[in-house]
């Protein structure tokens, strides 16, 4: 421990936690910890084009290792910048530790270049806010992966003093200790939560992103064939409950959502199962029925207008295992109904083999292409709600978006991401042109990296969920074209190899190349983007 600088310590500290990727663009005052970063085994430094990028980045990368994302930016507009990601992680619930530069303590009342309050920016952004000190290093870095990661996971923002990175640091303490899983829910609420259940008629079980972290998937499915009673999920839940199971019931939000709404209209009763209203609040879907939660957090509903008839917080697994040891009676729901339902949403949203190239047959082809096993990443538009819907999503973690930030710009960087954390699965991002203009450049490190990603972009030249809702209101199209017309780049952008497509075939052709290059590939479809107007947008319920 003799001698080793702050920089040095923060560097093993974050590889000792699991981190093996820091996303930023660097500083003056950051140099001194990317050296480190450089000398640590273990743990590496990915330059990103833009700090939002890198945030986004450091978000998936959280999602999928377990461990905090981590991302650097500095003064000013590299924290601003920054704070895209970093507010991403808060609302889609991803554990990350951002690192911002700070200033020294004599000029952070002092009128300066670059001199904002990063702690006053990051406060509402962040599951909490601090800085670092020589002398509680380990200590104030294992303190925010611990906030971090204790459910609901989300972002901790540590500044660093300009000058701290050369300090010695104190001589550090033990090793993290990963933070304790939730308590076991009361018991007497377990047992009101089953009598409320036992005594329903047509429960739905509505599913969310709270579940997919709690790793509940075999508890739904078996709760599901047990009782036999429909279940919703929320977006970030896809991969919960099979879309061919003769329970599923279709995602709320998304696509064709009127068709969901059928189902859970009728139900006596609503058991909730990690629900987070982050996605969708209850109240625009949910029937006057009574809200049963089963979360680690306390539900967020407005109990003048519903009845939160139970409410059990705490370990989520064990509540659902108590569940399934009722012996409830037979529910009566029409499961051939549901079985009508879904069936007609499904064909509804799958492309058309002949005429216009649609996005619903450029997603039936890339879902035919993309192994089992691959990741999809999404951005933010109207694509995303037939995704929602339509993407068959084997399990957790195949089809990552977000949609409690619902950040455009989205889809590559977070394609980058899940990448470098799944170096041997198959990734690529659905994009469209829109969202696709705002982090275009980090192409340029996918490139640097040389990290295998095959990016589809959606090229209609529109704005189309907006548009749609100008039409909705009767107003004129306005401010919502990307362009008049044609594609979105030339034969590559940043060294990455753009190909385009007009048909399913050509398309099919492209994106089976593009999986089998060694390196970064666009594989542009282009598309009509009136194909949303019908499936968007529709309302949850009467």
């Amino acid at each position: 421990m003799e001698n080793k600088t702050v920089a040095l310590e923060v560097a093993e500290t974050l590889r000792d936690l699991g981190v093996k990727f820091v996303f930023g663009v660097p500083s003056g005052g950051w140099v001194d910890y990317m050296d480190a970063l450089r000398k640590t085994e273990g743990i590496e430094f990915i330059l990103a084009t833009h700090e939002g990028g890198a945030g986004m980045m450091a978000d998936v990368c959280g999602r999928l290792s377990g461990a905090p994302g981590v991302c650097f930016g500095t003064f000013g507009p590299g924290a601003t910048n920054l704070a895209t990601g970093v507010g991403e992680a808060l609302l889609d619930r991803s554990p990350m530790i951002a690192l911002t530069d700070e200033m020294p303590a004599a000029m952070r009342t002092r009128t300066t270049q670059m001199g904002i309050d990063h702690q006053a920016l990051f406060a509402p952004l962040t599951k909490k806010t601090t800085r670092l000190e020589a002398g509680r290093v380990r200590e104030i870095l294992h303190d925010a992966a611990t906030v971090a990661l204790t459910p609901r996971p989300g972002p901790v923002h540590v500044g660093l003093p300009t000058g701290l990175s050369a300090e010695t640091a104190a001589p550090s303490g033990g090793a993290f200790k990963a933070p304790a899983g939730p308590k076991p829910a009361p018991a007497d609420r377990i047992e009101k939560a089953g009598k409320l259940f036992d005594a329903a008629r047509k429960p739905v079980l509505a599913v969310g992103l709270g579940a997919a972290r709690a790793g509940v998937g075999a508890e739904i499915v078996a709760l599901a064939d047990k009782y036999q009673v429909p279940v919703i999920l929320t977006p970030m839940a896809k991969g919960l409950l099979p879309e061919t199971h003769p329970c599923y019931a279709g995602v709320v939000f998304h696509a064709l959502s009127d068709i969901v709404g059928q189902t859970h209209a009728q139900a006596d009763l609503v058991v909730a199962i990690g629900y987070d209203p982050v996605e969708f609040n209850y109240e625009s879907w949910m029937p006057k029925a009574p809200l049963v939660s089963f979360d680690t957090e306390p539900a967020d509903i407005d109990t003048k207008e519903y009845d939160l008839a139970c409410d059990v917080v705490g370990d989520i697994a064990a509540s659902l295992k108590a569940l399934l040891a009722r012996q409830t009676p037979a529910k009566q729901w029409d499961l051939a109904a549901l079985a009508d339902r879904r069936e007609t949403m499904f064909a509804k949203l799958k492309g058309a083999t002949s005429g216009p190239f649609g996005p619903r047959a450029a997603l039936d082809v890339l879902r035919e292409v993309l192994p089992q096993n691959g990741i999809m990443t999404c951005d933010v538009g109207a694509h995303t709600h037939l995704i929602g819907q339509h993407w068959r999503t084997p399990a957790p973690g195949l089809q990552i978006m977000t949609n409690g930030w619902s950040t455009m710009g989205f889809g590559v960087p977070a394609a980058i991401g899940a990448k470098l954390a799944k170096p041997d699965v198959p990734v690529c991002a659905v994009v469209g042109d829109g969202g696709f203009l705002m982090t275009v450049g980090e192409l340029a490190t996918a490139v640097r990296y040389n990290v295998k990603i095959v990016v589809v972009l959606l090229t209609d030249n529109d704005l189309a969920l907006i548009r749609i809702k100008q039409e909705k209101k009767g107003k004129p199209i306005y401010g919502t074209p990307v362009r008049d017309g044609g594609k979105v780049g030339e034969a590559n952008l940043f060294g990455v190899p753009v190909r385009t497509a007009e048909d399913p075939a050509t398309f099919r052709r492209l994106l089976e190349e593009a999986f089998a290059a060694d390196g970064p590939v666009v594989v542009e479809a282009r598309v009509d983007s009136r194909e949303y107007d019908g499936l968007v947008l529709r309302k949850d319920k009467a």
